[in-house]
C-alpha cells in the first residue's frame, strides 16, 4: 500500500513539474516570436597609455531567429498536452 502512494505522489509530481516546464516554453516561445532580439551597451577601451585611458561605448546586439521562438512554442504545447491530467 505504502509504495502505491509512493508512486502515485511521484507521478502527480512528474506531471507537475511537465506542466510547469510546458508552461515556460510556450512563455519563452511567445516572448522570442515578438522580440528577435536585444541590444546592449559595453565599455571598450580605445586607447589605454599609462595614466590615461580612453573608453567609448560600443552596442552589441544579440538576435535570434523566429523559428527558434516557434519550436519552444510547439515543444511547450507538446508538453502541456502530453501531461496526464489528474484529480
Amino acid at each position: 500500500m505504502a509504495f502505491f502512494l509512493i508512486l502515485c505522489n511521484e507521478t502527480i509530481i512528474h506531471t507537475d513539474m511537465t506542466r510547469t516546464i510546458g508552461l515556460i516554453l510556450i512563455i519563452l516561445g511567445i516572448a522570442m516570436l515578438i522580440w528577435t532580439g536585444f541590444s546592449y551597451t559595453k565599455k571598450e577601451k580605445v586607447v589605454d597609455a599609462g595614466p590615461v585611458q580612453i573608453t567609448a561605448d560600443k552596442e552589441k546586439t544579440v538576435n535570434w531567429p523566429p523559428y527558434a521562438g516557434a519550436i519552444l512554442l510547439v515543444g511547450g504545447i507538446v508538453l502541456m498536452a502530453s501531461a496526464k491530467k489528474t484529480t
